[in-house]
């Protein structure tokens, strides 16, 4: 469980045992838990959120985005705003990049990003929360959606910095690439997929998020960064959010037209 544990060290600040001694070598084995850490990130999120849908879808999307911070300790977001500074101050200057990235100010790009993608969560969760069915097998299935989001989103993290080389010889994600277990990690996105396919079909597109994110750093910086890394799962994590509900909603008007039939 070694490796359990320190990928829920590496991607959230819940509460887990130490360790009296501490190999950074290690770090390589918790790669392959990255997609059970997003599965229990998305728990705690559903449960937050399916409990507060009770008393206000707002009050529940509000609570959603709080839990999200909290649960990640606003790791990703930083990412997020870091690399929003980058790209906005370097001119496509690679260097001159790097020295933003390592910059611990915020600047407007950044103050941009973060605005950007809070509202991103809180708009898209509300817009969900409002779409939420009463019946308990769906609230089911809304909160196995809310699950698999984290997980594909920490999953993908492993594609990406295998897939690209390293921006900077001190990056964190060189710490990932001296071992893979890829037996774990296709099998992790094989059954992720095989779980989007049966309780959210709209997520199995998930895996065009990743490579369309893939895409835009090789073509825009030739490589990745941990805060790359953050930036994609918070990337994946809205664009996931969106196609959810795009596919609440489209759930939704396909029940109304079926009353409006009935009644015609």
């Amino acid at each position: 469980m070694r490796g359990l544990i320190l990928a829920i060290q590496f991607l959230t600040r819940l509460p887990t045992p130490q360790f009296k001694h501490f190999d950074p070598a290690w770090l390589a084995e918790s790669a392959k838990w990255f997609a059970v850490v997003g599965l229990i990130v998305g728990a705690i999120l559903a449960v937050a959120i399916v409990t507060a849908s009770y008393v206000d879808p707002v009050f529940a999307a509000l609570l959603g985005v709080v839990v999200w911070v909290w649960v990640t300790g606003g790791l990703h977001l930083d990412g997020l705003a870091d690399l929003a500074d980058g790209l906005g101050a370097a001119h496509r200057d690679p260097q001159r990049f790097l020295a933003v990235l390592k910059d611990p100010h915020l600047g407007s790009f950044g103050v941009l990003a973060l605005v950007l993608a809070v509202l991103s969560k809180w708009s898209l969760l509300w817009l969900w929360v409002q779409q939420m069915p009463t019946a308990p097998q769906e609230k089911l299935l809304f909160a196995g959606t809310l699950c698999l989001i984290p997980a594909w989103a920490r999953l993908f993290t492993v594609y990406w910095s295998h897939s690209l080389p390293a921006l900077s010889q001190d990056s964190s994600v060189d710490l990932f690439r001296w071992q893979l277990d890829r037996v774990a990690i296709y099998g992790s996105a094989v059954l992720l997929w095989l779980a989007s396919a049966w309780i959210n079909p709209w997520l199995c597109l998930a895996p065009l998020l990743a490579w369309w994110w893939r895409r835009f750093l090789w073509r825009r910086l030739g490589g990745v960064s941990g805060d790359c890394l953050g930036a994609g799962i918070e990337i994946v994590e809205i664009g996931l959010l969106m196609l959810a509900c795009v596919a609440s909603v489209l759930q939704g008007t396909r029940s109304l037209l079926s009353v409006a039939a009935i009644f015609a």
